[in-house]
C-alpha cells in the first residue's frame, strides 16, 4: 500500500470516527428523551409498549431511509435495538399503581427467579410485596391477613397440593392467582379452594428478561374478573401482551410448545454429550442457523433440570405428543435408510404446504436473527 493510499484511508477513517461520535451524541439525546417519555407514561398510567405507535414510526423511518438510498432494514434494525434498550430503561422510573386501595401482595415462592421478577414489577408500581417461601409457613397466617393478592409461583408438581392444603383461608376479597405453565389443574384447585376471585396466568418468558415489554402473558379466567381486572391492567402497563385462552386449549398447546420442544432439545443435548462432541469444533464450522440452534439447546442446560422435568412431566398427555414425534422421526429415518429421496421430497412438500404463508414470514423473521448471530460470531 502506497503512502498516498495510507494517508487517504486515514483521512476517511478520521471522518468516519467523527460521524460515529455524532451518532453517539444523538443516541444519548434519544435515550434522554425516552426517559422523559417514560416519566410522562408513568404519571398517566400508559403502557411502556405502544404497538401502533411503534409500527407507524418504523414504517415512516423505513420510507425515509429508502428515499435517502439507505437500506430500510438497516434503520429498522438500529431502531429496534434502541427501543429494546429504551424499554429496559423506562421501567427504572416505575409504573402507575392501578389499584392503590389494594392490600399488600403475597408471592408464594417469591424467592424463586420468576417470583423475584414479579416482586420487582409490583414494587416498581408502588405495591407492598411480601415473599413467602417454604421456611415461612409459621408466619403465613399473618402474611395472608389483609392481603389483596396472593400469587403462587412454585414448582408445577407442588402447585395444586399447596393450593388445596395451604390457601383455603384467604380473605374473601383477596385475588388468588398462579404463574404455572399448566393451567387446567391449578385453576381447578384454586376455584375449589378459594371462595373469592381467581385467575390463572402463564408468563411465556424466562426470569432473565430485562423488561416485560412485548412479552406474552396468557390469561385463563376463573372467577370474579371484575375483581382482578386491575391486575391485568397493571400487567399491560408493564408492557406485556395479554392473550386470553381457555385452560384446556392452553394446556394442549403447551404439549407442543413446551413439552415436546424441550424434550427434543434435551435429547439433542444428550446425544451431543454421549457422542462427546467437541463444541469448539462445532462452533468453528457452524453456520449462523446452526449456531443459533446450538445456543438454544445450550440455553436449556444452563438452567435447572428440576424446572424442565416439571414442565415435561406435568401433563400425562405430553407423552402422547412426544410419542407421536418419535413415530414421525422413525418414519423419516426409514426414508433415509431405504434411500427414498422422492418420498422425502414428498413429505417435505406436504409440510411446506401446511405451513403456507407462514414459511415466508418465518424466513423473513429469521434473517434478522441470523444476521445478529453472524455479527456476534465475528466479534
Amino acid at each position: 500500500m502506497t503512502e498516498k493510499t495510507t494517508a487517504e484511508l486515514e483521512k476517511l477513517r478520521g471522518l468516519i470516527d467523527s460521524v460515529d461520535s455524532q451518532l453517539l451524541s444523538l443516541l444519548r439525546k434519544r435515550l434522554d428523551l425516552v426517559a422523559q417519555v417514560g416519566t410522562v407514561k408513568h404519571a398517566a398510567g400508559l403502557p411502556i409498549y405502544a404497538p401502533a405507535r411503534e409500527a407507524a414510526m418504523l414504517g415512516k423511518r423505513r420510507a425515509e431511509a429508502e428515499a435517502m438510498g439507505v437500506n430500510p432494514q438497516l434503520i429498522e434494525d438500529v431502531l429496534r435495538r434502541l427501543m429494546r434498550e429504551s424499554y429496559m430503561s423506562e421501567k427504572d422510573v416505575g409504573f402507575k399503581q392501578v389499584n392503590p386501595e389494594l392490600g399488600h401482595i403475597v408471592i408464594v415462592g417469591g424467592q424463586g427467579q420468576l417470583g423475584r421478577v414479579f416482586a420487582q414489577m409490583f414494587a416498581l408500581s408502588g405495591y407492598e410485596v411480601r415473599l413467602l417461601d417454604k421456611d415461612d409457613w409459621d408466619h403465613a397466617g399473618d402474611m395472608f391477613n389483609g392481603a389483596g393478592l396472593v400469587l403462587v409461583t412454585v414448582p408445577i408438581g407442588a402447585t395444586c397440593s399447596l393450593i388445596r392444603e395451604r390457601l383455603g383461608n384467604l380473605p374473601d376479597e383477596c385475588v388468588l392467582a398462579d404463574l404455572t405453565s399448566i393451567k387446567g389443574a391449578p385453576l381447578k384447585a384454586m376455584l375449589e379452594t378459594h371462595k373469592g376471585p381467581v385467575v390463572g396466568l402463564h408468563p411465556m418468558f424466562g426470569p432473565d428478561v430485562g423488561s416485560l415489554a412485548k412479552q406474552v402473558v396468557v390469561v385463563c379466567h376463573g372467577r370474579g374478573s371484575d375483581k382482578y381486572g386491575w391486575l391485568l391492567e397493571q400487567i399491560g402497563i408493564w408492557g406485556a401482551r395479554l392473550v386470553e385462552a381457555d385452560a384446556a386449549r392452553h394446556d394442549k398447546a403447551m404439549q407442543l410448545v413446551q413439552a415436546m420442544r424441550h424434550f427434543s432439545s434435551f435429547v439433542y443435548g444428550l446425544n451431543l454429550c454421549r457422542e462427546q462432541a467437541d463444541i469448539d469444533t462445532l462452533l468453528e464450522f457452524s453456520s449462523p442457523i446452526y449456531r443459533l440452534e446450538l445456543a438454544m439447546v445450550g440455553r436449556l442446560f444452563a438452567q435447572k433440570g428440576e424446572l424442565y422435568a416439571d414442565i415435561i412431566f406435568a401433563q400425562e398427555e405430553s407423552l402422547t405428543a412426544i410419542s407421536d414425534f418419535l413415530d414421525n422421526y422413525r418414519d423419516a429415518l426409514e426414508l433415509l435408510k431405504t434411500g427414498d429421496r422422492a418420498g422425502f421430497i414428498e413429505r417435505f412438500n406436504e409440510v411446506s404446504n401446511w405451513f403456507g404463508n407462514y414459511s415466508q414470514q418465518f424466513l423473513t423473521e429469521s434473517r434478522a436473527m441470523l444476521q445478529s448471530v453472524n455479527d456476534m460470531r465475528s466479534v
